[in-house]
């Protein structure tokens, strides 16, 4: 609590960790409505955190009220421009679970080949450890990439 009593109340400090809570737990998931909804929940969280962080006071125009008793203007900036970052992810999410649905009748988002694979290595045990021989990096063959191929030098004057 602020000097004053005009701190944050503890109903803002839940609806805010509530909103943060549940819009992680909707990106978690592999329906892309349900990350869009996470993205919105979440964005709405955070700008109430960071709103709550300003200083509380008249409105922040010159000549109403005096400097110190002016709330804090930053806050309230930053809040906005996190409407306007939230508010163009939201579309580009929602343009990207519209293709998703109108290509392919659904919106969860499918494992790639890899995944599948390292599934299929997991449930049969089939998982090594990076570093099979304890050589180190730069000396062992299953982490050291190769040398890319090289063209052989052209003789002179076949050019």
């Amino acid at each position: 609590m602020r000097d004053g009593g005009t701190g944050p109340t503890l109903t803002v400090v839940l609806a805010i960790g509530i909103l943060v809570a549940c819009g992680v737990t909707l990106l978690l998931e592999r329906s892309l409505t349900r990350i869009l909804l996470g993205v919105i929940m979440l964005g709405n969280g955070v700008n109430l955190l960071i709103l709550l962080s300003g200083r509380p006071g008249a409105p922040p125009v010159v000549g109403t009220a005096p400097t110190d008793e002016m709330s804090g203007a930053l806050a309230q900036a930053l809040v906005l421009t996190a409407i306007v970052i939230t508010f163009g992810f939201t579309a580009f999410l929602l343009a990207v679970s519209y293709r998703s649905w109108y290509l392919t009748g659904d919106d969860e988002v499918p494992d790639d080949l890899e995944d599948r694979q390292v599934r299929r290595r997991a449930e049969r045990d089939e998982l090594v450890p990076a570093d099979l021989g304890g050589e180190g990096p730069n000396s062992d063959p299953e982490q050291v990439d190769p040398e890319p191929p090289r063209r052989p030098p052209e003789p002179d004057g076949e050019r």
